[in-house]
């Protein structure tokens, strides 16, 4: 908790005390509210310190909170980058998928057996048409089947030798569709890191408002505390102004006294000096009198 002001430490000084005070106790009224004056402003030095300190950690926390918000934008500069190239490929990669359907449509490879089922089944019928016992028209039919068989296999067979340039076609968009991955997988990457360093930044400027409102509560506290420090100087100089006025009137009332004394003593010579022209004897006393006013 911030020290406060003992209050009761402040040393007051009224009009009255100005006028009314002595010499003597106004000495020790100054002397006290130098000394209050004195602790006062080593209050209020430590105080701004304190409060430039605080000010100090602010600008810190503002420039690291700077420095987050250039990374973060800087990354989602990047993040825009990767994102416009995988867009592009992706958008590539759509068109040659595009090309490979249409150039398997064309030669209608979707639809129909494979390879490997029609030779099966034309296997299948010449171990039928070996093995088994057939009439001439039941004979006939089976050689006409496994012959359209072999149509279908043959025709199946130049269709995919066809096929060479579609799969080249196909391989190059995958070869596409894993570079555009690849530009997402940056775009995610970057993304969480600039998100990384937004939070950072944030938090940054969290903390730089929290310690501002310490550096203005310690501003408030010194300024408290030179204003009490200013008051008390102000009351030492009122208090040192009365001393040099009663200093003053003291050097008039001594110069008064001297003069009076050199008045009497003047007239005293001259009664004495009287006496002398007159003939009295004069005693020692009446002769240093005389001597000392400078008429003998």
């Amino acid at each position: 908790m911030a020290e406060t002001i003992d209050e009761s430490k402040n040393v007051e000084l009224t009009e009255e005390d100005l006028e009314t005070k002595s010499k003597g106790q106004l000495i020790k009224r100054a002397g006290q509210l130098r000394d209050r004056r004195n602790e006062l402003n080593q209050m209020a030095s430590d105080r701004a310190s304190k409060r430039d300190e605080l000010n100090a950690k602010t600008r810190e926390k503002v420039d690291e909170a700077q420095e987050h918000r250039e990374k973060r934008d800087e990354l989602n500069e990047q993040v825009q980058e990767h994102k416009q190239k995988r867009n592009e490929l992706n958008a590539k990669a759509n068109e040659l998928f595009s090309k490979v359907d249409e150039a398997k449509s064309d030669l209608d490879l979707d639809d129909g057996k494979s390879l490997e089922q029609l030779k099966e089944e034309i296997e299948q019928l010449e171990f039928r048409q070996q093995t088994e016992v057939l009439s001439t028209e039941d004979e006939r039919e089976l050689i006409e089947k496994i012959e359209r068989k072999r149509d279908q296999y043959q025709e199946r067979k130049q269709k995919l030798d066809q096929t060479d340039g579609i799969d080249g076609l196909k391989e190059e968009a995958q070869e596409v569709r894993a570079e555009a991955s690849k530009h997402h997988q940056k775009v995610t990457e970057l993304a969480d890191k600039a998100q990384e360093h937004h939070n950072k930044m944030i938090e940054a400027y969290r903390e730089a408002d929290d310690i501002r409102d310490e550096a203005d509560a310690a501003h408030e506290r010194f300024v408290e505390a030179q204003e009490a420090a200013d008051r008390h100087h102000e009351d030492f100089v009122r208090v040192q102004k009365r001393l040099r006025e009663l200093d003053k009137a003291e050097e008039r009332e001594r110069k008064d006294e001297r003069a009076q004394k050199r008045a009497e003593a003047k007239k005293e010579a001259e009664e004495i000096y009287q006496k002398f022209k007159e003939g009295e004897t004069l005693d020692t006393e009446d002769l240093m009198k005389l001597q000392k006013s400078g008429l003998l």
